[in-house]
């Protein structure tokens, strides 16, 4: 049998304030901070990552705050809403939670048989957060703030908005071996990977929309899981084989990735599960400095006056 993509890898977001992002994902959402770093094809830009506590794919959001962008506009041609996995019994303490901290969100709703709340980071990007029992047998982690046993696992979903998804859904299920869970009003659910890495992709179609215009809370791109190179490369032919042009491998210090844009307009990367995000840090000093790529070395000091400074908290490993 073939080979199918074996869930997302990670998702990228575009974002304003660095400081505001780390604290709504690191405090609020309980995220752990695993690499600070740069756009290493514009390195005035940070690159910061969260995840669980090592950094698994399939855990791992990231952002690039440009401090003065404007926010996007949604529309079709992205990815509107992302959505992460907690355990299933686990929604009530996220719904008293945000309720404590006087944060808004919508909800408690359902979709395809999940119950789930969302709400908005600070630059718009809407997140949902879903009871999942798949999520009940991966092991939490606690930072000092939320218990282990509610913490977020994994990523449940994202939402494609799209204004024609026939080429897009080809591509999902003759060549990344999706499988359509079914169909609930206008959204199509597809299944990417399985068990532990299987993450969901709800299609919304709508022709009557304008594009998104790219800013501040919308998704740059998502990247799907593959296992090492000879995987990628194989992935990459069949892509090509599909009539899309993906790029050539890309070094990303922590993965190897290539990209291409899917036929309604988002971009696509195929990232390795290869290296990995502990090989310039160690466990416990994950995300407390910049890494920077050994050809951006050279230009430390001038990067580092560039940025802005982000106030981060040690990582302590509660029992």
């Amino acid at each position: 049998m073939e080979k199918a993509i074996n869930g997302i890898h990670h998702i990228t977001v575009i974002a304003s304030d660095p400081q505001a992002n780390y604290d709504f994902y690191t405090d609020l959402l309980g995220m752990r901070f695993i690499k600070k770093t740069v756009n290493f094809d514009a390195p005035d830009v940070y690159h910061l990552y969260y995840g669980d506590e090592i950094g698994a794919p399939g855990t791992v959001l990231t952002f690039f705050p440009f401090p003065d962008a404007r926010r996007g506009k949604r529309g079709t041609g992205e990815i509107t809403v992302i959505g992460f996995s907690v355990p299933s019994d686990s929604l009530n303490y996220w719904i008293n939670r945000l309720a404590e901290l006087a944060i808004d969100f919508d909800g408690p709703s359902k979709k395809f048989g999940y119950d789930y709340i969302s709400l908005l980071d600070p630059d718009g990007m809407k997140i949902e957060i879903v009871a999942d029992p798949n999520a009940n047998n991966i092991m939490g982690w606690n930072n000092g703030e939320i218990p282990a046993e509610h913490s977020i696992r994994k990523f449940f979903s994202t939402t494609f908005y799209l204004r024609s998804s026939l080429m897009s859904e080809e591509l999902f299920t003759k060549v990344m071996g999706a499988k359509l869970v079914g169909t609930e009003g206008n959204i199509k659910r597809y299944s990417f990977g399985e068990k532990a890495s299987e993450a969901f992709v709800d299609i919304y179609e709508d022709g009557n929309t304008q594009r998104g215009i790219s800013g501040a809370g919308t998704v740059h791109h998502i990247a799907w899981r593959t296992a090492n190179d000879e995987e990628q490369n194989n992935w990459r032919n069949k892509v090509i084989e599909f009539g899309l042009h993906p790029t050539e491998m890309v070094d990303r210090n922590y993965f190897h990735s290539i990209y291409f844009r899917e036929p309604g307009g988002i971009l696509f990367e195929i990232a390795t599960d290869e290296p990995g995000f502990m090989i310039d840090e160690n466990f416990d000093s994950l995300g407390m400095e910049l890494k920077l790529p050994e050809w951006h070395e050279p230009k430390r000091q001038l990067i580092e006056q560039i940025l802005i400074p982000l106030r981060t908290k040690a990582f302590v490993k509660q029992n």
